[in-house]
């Protein structure tokens, strides 16, 4: 299950697939051609063909794929986030988010409003639109918020979301993060693209396309 947050609160809960018809995130999706649902990849479908051919072409697709594999056991949300999550105040000026990024290594932190609750998330790319560095060091700083310049509304997800469909979220929407919730909204977590390739990387097989 995924929510979107945004600076009015919780706007959105349910599945990944009710979640991409969301108008927000459509306009920023980019536009590209869509298979119908149980298409292969790599099956072109031509418009106003007859059914027959199309089934002829999936069929002889499908015959070229390799044997099925012996898979893993999926990955939850819970078994690879981060757990102590770095997180920024929606009031924070910019330079300071920004020493809070450089000081912990980090390249993102999701942003909480005054009650504690997720609202967005900011980038170093974010950042970078309201100050200047120079070797390392910010040497000039727009007097700007972290809500001036933060990405809202954000995509989260519960901690029993399978991590296919987190990487899903983060292909999707173009983001390198997805913030974890629990109830009422508190952030218990953060996964990354990194926390991912590492899941797959260490503890092979896993069952990431079943």
């Amino acid at each position: 299950m995924f929510s979107i947050y945004g600076v009015t609160g919780q706007v959105f809960s349910g599945t990944l697939e009710e979640m991409i018809r969301v108008r927000a995130l459509a306009r920023a999706r980019s536009a590209r051609a869509i298979a119908q649902e149980g298409d292969e990849p790599g099956v072109e479908v031509i418009a106003g063909s007859s059914s027959r051919p199309r089934e002829e072409a999936v069929r002889a697709y499908r015959a070229m794929l390799p044997p099925e594999l012996e898979r893993g056991p999926l990955y939850h949300a819970e078994q690879i986030m981060q757990r102590q999550v770095i997180s920024v105040s929606a009031l924070d000026d910019v330079e300071k988010a920004w020493r809070t990024l450089r000081d912990h290594d980090i390249h993102q932190a999701p942003v909480l409003a005054a009650d504690a609750q997720l609202i967005g998330i900011v980038s170093e790319r974010d950042l970078l639109s309201a100050i200047n560095i120079d070797a390392g060091r910010v040497v000039e700083s727009l007097a700007r918020q972290v809500r001036d310049v933060m990405s809202t509304p954000v995509v989260a997800a519960e901690p029993l979301t399978d991590i296919r469909r987190i990487a899903a979220v983060m292909l999707e929407n173009r983001v390198d993060g997805v913030p974890i919730t629990g109830q009422g909204g508190r952030l218990v977590g953060f996964v990354s693209r990194s926390d991912i390739l590492r899941a797959v990387v260490i503890d092979p097989p896993l069952s990431l396309w079943r």
